[in-house]
């Protein structure tokens, strides 16, 4: 088996053990005796489960840093085509099943078309399939370090915009500048509403943060294919691995890690 297949495969592991997560907590059982790490986080703070949807956005990127190796020698259009093609499948996709089944009931029980004006326009595949294509045309067009000093930016200024976009409650689900540009640019009836309020878990300005998770992926991905299955590369991705940790840890002080749950 050659080094390219081992990488691969260590990914096909790794999308399938996310997956596999993924269902088990999806399928709890009875939500009265769930376990609680198999719970999404309130809010603030985050359980194992809350890992699930990071882990598929790393996935994405890491996979990225392979398709796109072979993108090199193809002309621009048919480059973009492919991002644009795959960002609108994966968009409408989403999109759709939240809409499924089309229809719905009247207290009289007749059958009417479920309104697009009151059918929720973002959510877990949006924010995949925006990242996404962020995400590519950022590698794409820019140089590496240049993407990955931007990816950089992009965390503190959403920081920043967090911090002093609504500075009354800046954290909160509510409060937060996040929920204002949303409830401004969807409205309320193109929001989730789990929560007894409109609110999206899957929101826009959060969808920037979600980039840089992409890009993450993509980093590992070229990282691997640059040093290979070997110590030294195993243990650069651990020191690093150890080094997001710590700041992401320090960060939490000042900055609490919000949870929006992948509804």
């Amino acid at each position: 088996m050659s080094s390219s297949s081992q990488r691969f495969l260590a990914l096909d592991v790794f999308r399938g053990m996310t997956i596999c997560f993924m269902i088990i907590v999806n399928t709890p059982g009875s939500g009265q005796f769930s376990y609680s790490p198999l719970e999404h986080a309130r809010w603030h703070g985050f359980t194992p489960t809350d890992l699930v949807f990071p882990s598929f956005l790393f996935a994405v990127g890491n996979a990225m840093s392979f398709v796109m190796a072979k993108w090199v020698n193809l002309p621009q259009s048919q480059v973009l085509g492919k991002i644009f093609k795959r960002t609108i499948i994966i968009f409408l996709c989403g999109y759709l099943l939240y809409w499924f089944p089309f229809i719905d009931f009247d207290k009289d029980n007749h059958i009417f078309l479920s309104p697009i004006s009151h059918t929720r326009i973002l959510g877990v595949l949006q924010r995949i399939a925006l990242a996404y294509c962020i995400a590519s045309l950022m590698i794409y067009y820019l140089k590496p370090k240049t993407s990955y000093v931007l990816a950089g930016i992009i965390l503190v200024l959403y920081w920043i915009v967090l911090l002093f976009g609504n500075a009354a409650d800046p954290f909160s689900m509510t409060g937060n500048f996040g929920y204002t540009v949303d409830k401004w640019l969807l409205g309320e009836n193109h929001m989730y509403h789990g929560e007894g309020v409109a609110f999206e878990p899957e929101g826009l300005l959060g969808t920037f943060p979600s980039v840089v998770n992409v890009i993450g992926g993509y980093i590992a991905g070229r990282f691997l294919q640059q040093k290979g299955k070997t110590y030294e590369g195993l243990s650069k991705l651990l020191l690093a691995g150890f080094a997001c940790l710590t700041v992401a840890y320090l960060w939490d002080l000042v900055f609490p890690i919000p949870c929006f749950p992948d509804q």
